[in-house]
């Protein structure tokens, strides 16, 4: 009789431990998973928006659709899901919670996120008395255009070069040039512009233009 009291009181206390157990199975087993895919476009020109973030707030984890804005994820019905994209406005959806099968895919468009800022005027003088002092001093004859014909002269870029110094790419020009010359003076002396009569006249154009004296 003692041992039929005793097996009646584990038998108890295993069928107290098992019904928990065999509720949530069967709460676990009610819930309806859905496999949640699609492809995210731009309304503007229907093209896809590669790398998109999906979020889905009620499950606390997210996705990020391929390069061809292809993405899938499982989810739940209700469920509230985000969608993000630089330049583009973030859009929610919601899972329906009607749905008969556990397939679901959409075409999920966004929106184009335009701000409009006002009119924003920079000026290159940091207070009035920098700029009263820069009109004062303008030369209108000294303007944009003469400035670069002076810089893009001949003697500038030549003072430029002169002080460059050679790297690897310049000194391949150079040997490749002299050998040019020697290929193209072969067989006959070298030209010599002591004898290049374009040359002394350019010469004697300058000293008549005084270009040749020392600055």
């Amino acid at each position: 009789m003692k041992n039929f009291r005793t097996g009646l009181f584990i038998l108890f206390l295993l069928s107290s431990f098992m019904a928990p157990i065999a509720s949530a199975q069967e709460s676990k087993d009610s819930v309806k998973l859905i496999q949640f895919s699609g492809i995210v476009i731009s309304e503007s020109d229907l093209n896809p928006l590669p790398y998109t973030t999906i979020f889905d707030k009620t499950a606390g984890r997210g996705v990020m659709a391929d390069y061809y804005g292809y993405f899938s994820l499982v989810t739940q019905p209700n469920d509230t899901l985000y969608f993000s994209f630089y330049g583009y406005k973030t859009s929610t959806f919601i899972v329906p919670d009607t749905l008969t099968d556990n397939l679901y895919s959409i075409l999920h468009t966004m929106y184009k996120d335009t701000i409009n800022l006002p009119e924003f005027t920079v000026y290159p003088w940091p207070s009035k008395e920098e700029f009263a002092r820069a009109f004062v001093e303008m030369n209108p004859t000294d303007d944009a255009i003469k400035r670069a014909q002076r810089e893009l002269s001949g003697e500038s870029l030549a003072f430029v070069a002169a002080r460059v110094k050679t790297d690897a790419s310049l000194a391949h020009s150079y040997a490749e040039n002299q050998m040019y010359t020697q290929i193209y003076t072969r067989g006959q002396m070298p030209g010599n512009n002591i004898l290049n009569p374009y040359a002394w006249s350019k010469l004697i154009s300058d000293w008549k233009q005084g270009k040749l004296k020392r600055q």
